[in-house]
């Protein structure tokens, strides 16, 4: 893990310590207490329908990007933001062809290798010449430039190796290349390809003035693969991109979906700064596994809690991650994962009021 250093000072208001978003999130990160828990959602497609953008209309303008989740952060009184755009730019870049819908994220309509003995003739790209990454870039400048040292910044940088390996063979292809032993050297070809796409993600992410690097690798959770496969063919490709994270300044948090809980330890193992994960991970191992040694990010149902419940369940929903991770300053109130479009209002508004009313200090 990295330490991160704050650029602006907390200051007193009548004896009591008044920090900003960033500053909070900095103190999280660093394992000391805010004078409030901190929260940074994964909203942006409920930030381009408040915005009153299609995701089209949202994926197509950095300008459009920034104006949507500076909106939201204004809106709502959010201590950071993540720029996110889809799980398909990363794979559109080194040559997938993607689906851009209207109304929807972009998706991955066809996998760009279907042999894997084909993979030595993947010619090295340099993504830093991809329209769509550039688009992401900027919206990440525009958004950091605007809040300048007020709100925390989170540069999402897409797929991790693994996941974007995925999506370059086709995800059911992948799980079969991963059984086969003779096919090791080239699922290792194929990862080395991907950490190159990735890692230059990182590093131009790192130019954009973000405070902390991310990146999404669920295809390598236990819901699809098994824990043995994520050790051997994602925990060190997932480790080397959080090192080059580090190398570049910047803290790292990584993002897996499902139910983690088969390799939490793994996960805590790996520097990274924080862990960003869903509902379905057991919030009292992830306390017991992750409290004393990196930040959590998380956890609370996107649609069943966030849709569908009420303001009140989702405030006591807040209130028992709070109430478990009461001895630990290491928590960002999150989803956990990404908020629906049609995520009612009250809903993230009854989450920063509980996320407020949570008290700090051990």
């Amino acid at each position: 893990m990295s330490t991160v250093r704050i650029r602006s000072p907390a200051f007193f208001i009548s004896q009591e310590l008044i920090m900003n978003g960033y500053e909070r999130i900095v103190n999280v990160l660093n394992g000391r207490w805010p004078d409030r828990r901190p929260v940074l959602v994964h909203n942006f497609m409920m930030a381009a329908k408040e915005a009153h953008m299609t995701m089209k209309r949202y994926r197509d303008e950095p300008a459009n990007i920034a104006k949507a989740h500076i909106q939201a952060v204004e809106k709502y009184d959010l201590d950071g933001v993540l720029i996110d755009v889809d799980t398909a730019t990363l794979a559109g870049a080194v040559g997938c062809e993607i689906d851009y819908p209207v109304d929807l994220p972009a998706r991955v309509a066809g996998a760009a290798l279907k042999n894997l003995e084909q993979v030595d003739s993947l010619k090295p790209v340099d993504i830093a010449g991809n329209e769509r990454v550039q688009i992401w870039l900027e919206a990440v400048r525009l958004t950091k430039k605007y809040f300048g040292d007020e709100k925390f910044v989170r540069g999402n940088c897409d797929q991790a190796p693994f996941s974007l390996a995925s999506m370059v063979r086709g995800t059911s292809q992948w799980m079969m290349d991963l059984v086969y032993e003779d096919q090791k050297a080239g699922v290792e070809s194929l990862l080395e390809f991907c950490m190159d796409a990735t890692c230059q993600f990182v590093k131009l992410m790192a130019g954009t003035g973000a405070d902390m690097l991310s990146n999404g690798d669920s295809p390598a959770g236990p819901d699809l693969v098994s824990p043995g496969m994520y050790r051997e063919f994602a925990w060190r490709y997932e480790k080397k991109v959080i090192d080059l994270s580090h190398e570049l300044g910047l803290p790292y948090m990584l993002h897996i979906c499902g139910n983690t809980d088969l390799i939490l330890e793994d996960m805590a193992a790996l520097g990274a700064d924080a862990i960003e994960l869903d509902y379905k991970t057991d919030i009292n191992l992830i306390h017991e596994k992750c409290a004393d040694k990196l930040t959590f990010s998380g956890n609370i149902d996107p649609t069943a809690v966030m849709v569908q419940a009420c303001s009140e369940v989702v405030a006591q929903k807040v209130a028992q991650i709070g109430q478990i991770y009461k001895d630990s300053p290491r928590l960002i109130i999150n989803a956990g994962c990404a908020l629906p479009a049609e995520t009612p209002s009250d809903n993230l508004k009854a989450l920063v009021k509980a996320a407020r009313d949570l008290p700090v200090g051990g």
